[in-house]
């Protein structure tokens, strides 16, 4: 009997085309139409669509999101019984590259020298390596490892930050959220990678922040609730030395009325520290397409109740 696929993304023609060129056996592509939601056992979809319409899915067995975070998908008002796959292991190394690109760009004063050179002036400054600095790093996954061995090669202490302190591969220290006030006055980078669950909500408040460094950069790469946005903006604008580099944010787009924007020691992006590409979603669905077909335990089940 035929698995029934409906596509629920912005870029459904892409993904039909990719799936339909792994010829995967006794796999159909339903049109993405009302009835297809109700006919469909399987969804290849992206979570905000999926939520407002799973409640009408008949069938429902397995939803595969195409993001990282499920968090629309995850509520407690949302049904649970199906099995939710999500996104992993692809993103480490454009993490990696986005934060060390600025941070590399700000320890080594890439801006400073490109105003130099407009004013043709010739003025060494002061130099500061990342050997020996302090990196915390807010969540322990595949994201974060990669990010910790890529510090390491730079002669980084790294820590990270997890619900219980698990140990995990990579870092010189492991410790619980509940502790992570005493980390965050030690760290010189400061960099989350948390999703979005009850228990990641608004850690870095005001006290918290208030915590670091004077000179200290942090970094939300991971969901915006993690930060409190107006917190920080005060905060940056009463200590100039410190640096915050942020991708995400809990509305999105960015509201242009946000006093953040003109913060001269904030650097905003529009959500693209880690872009996934439709070869590497569909080369993950495949893989776990065909255990499914053989009964074996899917990669990446979501815990409803962890939220990841």
């Amino acid at each position: 009997m035929a698995n029934k696929l409906l596509l629920l993304t912005r870029e459904n023609e892409i993904y039909r085309e990719l799936i339909t060129q792994c010829n995967l056996p006794d796999l159909v592509i339903l049109n993405n139409e009302s009835d297809s939601i109700i006919e469909a056992d399987i969804w290849f979809a992206e979570p905000a669509l999926a939520a407002p319409l799973i409640s009408q899915a008949k069938n429902l067995r397995w939803l595969q999101s195409t993001f990282a975070g499920v968090d629309k998908l995850v509520m407690p008002t949302l049904r649970r019984d199906y099995l939710l796959t999500n996104v992993r292991g692809i993103f480490g190394s454009l993490m990696s590259e986005y934060l060390f690109g600025y941070l590399l760009a700000h320890q080594r004063e890439h801006l400073k020298y490109k105003q130099q050179q407009q004013q043709k002036n010739w003025l060494p400054g002061g130099y500061r390596t990342l050997q020996g600095q302090n990196l915390l790093l807010l969540g322990t996954g595949s994201i974060a490892q990669h990010i910790a061995a890529t510090a390491k090669h730079f002669g980084m202490t790294v820590t990270g930050i997890n619900r219980l302190g698990t140990v995990a591969y990579g870092f010189d220290r492991v410790d619980s959220i509940d502790n992570l006030a005493q980390h965050l006055s030690q760290a010189d980078v400061v960099a989350s990678i948390l999703p979005n669950t009850p228990y990641t909500d608004n850690i870095l408040d005001q006290q918290n922040l208030s915590l670091l460094k004077p000179e200290a950069i942090i970094f939300n790469l991971g969901r915006g609730n993690v930060l409190d946005l107006d917190a920080l903006t005060v905060q940056l604008n009463q200590t100039p030395n410190q640096q915050a580099i942020l991708d995400v944010f809990s509305q999105e787009p960015l509201p242009k009325t946000h006093p953040i924007w003109s913060c001269a020691n904030a650097i905003i992006t529009p959500h693209i520290a880690a872009p996934s590409f439709p070869e590497q979603i569909v080369a993950l669905f495949s893989s776990n397409y065909q255990l499914w077909q053989n009964q074996q335990p899917l990669n990446f089940i979501v815990d409803f109740d962890k939220g990841y």
